[in-house]
């Protein structure tokens, strides 16, 4: 039986469903119906109300949705100082995780902990933070999420600078030989510009208001439908 069902596609794009947009009130009904649609991870925002203005979920409800499907989860901490949180969210269930460059003293020792786990260690930038952190980084990161919105809330417009910065980021890992290093997109993807921001290269696409208003599983089969064949811009 394959680990993660349904994440082998002809397409390289995976669609990310945030969870962070989700009816918490019926958490586990949602969760069902991304799978049902063929979703690919489950991106799981987490805040602490310190490192970001707001405040979201931690290591206990990771683990108690753990058991609800086989999709990997994508745990992203946007919060101070996560190399001591690494453990209870390996422990919880996590498949990925993803620590913010900004503000981070730490962060090869923070990746290579991410690592021991045999979790995929990964690196968030914020729109404003020089891509330089990710050109430092790269070599000892699974994959690397650029935001495409400030962190710390859902449903805010997507900030258009993203997709010169995926171009650059998918240029530079290309020439270094990073081909398996993975661009995650987060913040204001949406059904019209779906498609335009894949093509810049990034492959993992979150997705908050695009999958959880309205019809879950025909909106991912829709997203999934505008990106599906894309190959990345060399």
């Amino acid at each position: 039986m394959e680990l993660f069902p349904g994440t082998e596609r002809k397409s390289k794009v995976k669609i990310a469903p945030s969870l962070l947009a989700a009816n918490f009130a019926n958490l586990e009904s949602d969760i069902r119906q991304c799978v049902e649609g063929g979703a690919d991870i489950l991106h799981l925002d987490i805040m602490d109300g310190h490192f970001v203005p707001n405040l979201t979920i931690g290591p206990p409800v990771v683990k108690a949705i753990r058991s609800l499907t086989t999709l990997p989860f994508s745990c992203h901490l946007m919060i101070s100082d996560p190399y001591n949180y690494i453990r209870e969210f390996a422990e919880a269930g996590a498949n990925y995780i993803s620590v913010h460059v900004e503000g981070h003293h730490h962060l090869h020792r923070t990746l290579a902990l991410i690592r021991s786990f045999g979790i995929k260690p990964g690196i968030a930038l914020n729109p404003g933070t020089p891509l330089d952190f990710a050109f430092e980084a790269a070599e000892y990161c699974d994959y690397i999420l650029l935001m495409s919105v400030d962190p710390g809330f859902g449903g805010q417009k997507f900030i258009p600078t993203f997709l010169r910065r995926c171009e650059m980021l998918r240029i530079f890992l290309e020439k270094q030989g990073y081909d398996h290093i993975e661009i995650e997109v987060d913040g204001g993807v949406k059904h019209e510009n779906i498609a335009r921001i894949a093509r810049t290269g990034a492959s993992i696409l979150v997705c908050g208001s695009a999958v959880f208003n309205g019809d879950i599983v025909e909106n991912i089969k829709d997203l999934r439908h505008s990106v599906e064949g894309i190959s990345f811009k060399k």
